[in-house]
């Protein structure tokens, strides 16, 4: 749970997906195993360290549907309300950012794609993370960090303040 004034972004590429199935289309590839595994891992490690989202933005694209499945199968201390959101599926940063400004909660989880998802995460903190691997964003790879702002609706580029940045590889 966040303070007044405080808003908390926990921001996830999905985790691992399938490629074995080459006539299936992209919005309808499922998660593979380390996919599976790493979804879950990253569930018990946001419910480990109180990361807690009340709300849920997550595109409808199987894989991060699978994702969020995965994720909240962790112990949280209370379930999200769940938005499905096709202005995430091929976002661009500008989209995604456009999307966090309608959410209503204090702690939002926005489940989303690359390359779209790394160029939002590298717009949002003051700060960036110095993880080799923060600008590559890779699958299940997870953003969270804060912003002083009444609404989401005040939320501007480069005002975050990074509390953890973490990467899932479920092997």
């Amino acid at each position: 749970m966040t303070a007044t004034g405080i808003r908390r972004l926990i921001l996830t590429r999905h985790a691992k997906s399938a490629w074995d199935d080459p006539a299936l289309d992209d919005h309808d590839r499922p998660l593979n195993d380390r996919g599976r595994r790493s979804a879950r891992l990253l569930g018990d490690w946001l419910a480990s360290r109180g990361y807690d989202p009340e709300e849920v933005l997550c595109s409808p694209a199987r894989r991060t549907q699978e994702t969020w499945e995965r994720v909240a199968s962790a112990v949280f201390e209370t379930r999200p309300v769940l938005r499905m959101e096709p202005a995430l599926y091929q976002a661009d940063p500008d989209r995604m950012l456009d999307v966090l400004r309608s959410a209503t909660m204090h702690t939002v989880m926005m489940i989303g794609h690359n390359p779209a998802i790394a160029g939002f995460a590298e717009m949002l903190p003051a700060r960036l993370p110095l993880d080799p691997d923060f600008r590559r964003y890779p699958t299940a790879a997870t953003l969270v960090v804060d912003f002083t702002a009444d609404s989401w609706a005040d939320v501007q580029r480069g005002q975050g303040d990074v509390r953890d940045f973490v990467r899932m590889d479920g092997r």
